[in-house]
């Protein structure tokens, strides 16, 4: 199996660890470290970072010119304005995804994992998939986006109900941030990144935002 697939499904079992704690079932109802997102729209949309990879498999592959995880989010994130239709979906199907409850929702994530277990094994390398906004990506730069949202949600999560964030592999952690650097030279430009990375009183734009 290759190694960001390797990644993936040990980034998502980290996350589960982080699903199944007490905290998180005692702050079930109450608001997040996200801005008008509850702790259980936010766990129902971690959820969702595995689980889409399954449902973007059984779609029929695409035959397009795949892009790259970075231009992937600078095309589906086109907004930083949380009341931006894109968001509030994303809240929606939070919302949907624990809409049955917490332990459903443990339950649907441990599911998926088994499932992809054996399913990234058996996918080609140059397997491609269609996924959100209908962008192609090949199926190990789409596991990259995952790896980056199971990372960052993760850390919400955990600090949403008032636990220590656990550590990923650093592998996992360098691909994470290694994307992330590259959102933010989409975005922003070179000379922003550079400047917010080495100057950062000459940073006006808060370059290294990149959600």
């Amino acid at each position: 199996m290759q190694a960001v697939r390797r990644r993936f499904l040990e980034a998502s079992a980290t996350s589960r660890d982080v699903l199944a704690r007490e905290e998180v079932r005692r702050a079930w109802d109450r608001p997040s470290a996200l801005a008008d997102m509850s702790v259980r729209a936010l766990a129902g949309h971690l959820v969702r970072a595995t689980g889409s990879v399954l449902r973007y498999l059984d779609r029929p592959e695409p035959t397009e010119s795949p892009i790259g995880p970075a231009e992937y989010y600078v095309g589906a994130l086109e907004s930083f304005d949380l009341s931006a239709q894109t968001h509030v979906e994303v809240r929606q199907k939070g919302e949907a995804e624990a809409a049955q409850g917490y332990d459903a929702l443990i339950a649907r994530l441990e599911q998926a994992q088994g499932e992809l277990q054996e399913r990234l094994a058996k996918e080609p390398e140059q397997r491609l998939v269609r996924v959100f906004k209908d962008l192609v990506l090949s199926l190990d730069d789409y596991l990259v986006t995952r790896i980056i949202e199971i990372v960052v949600h993760t850390d919400d999560l955990a600090v949403s109900v008032g636990i220590q964030t656990p550590g990923f592999e650093t592998t996992t952690l360098e691909i994470v941030i290694d994307n992330l650097v590259d959102i933010a030279r989409l975005r922003h430009g070179d000379r922003a990144v550079l400047q917010a990375l080495a100057r950062r009183e000459r940073d006006e734009v808060d370059a290294l935002r990149v959600f």
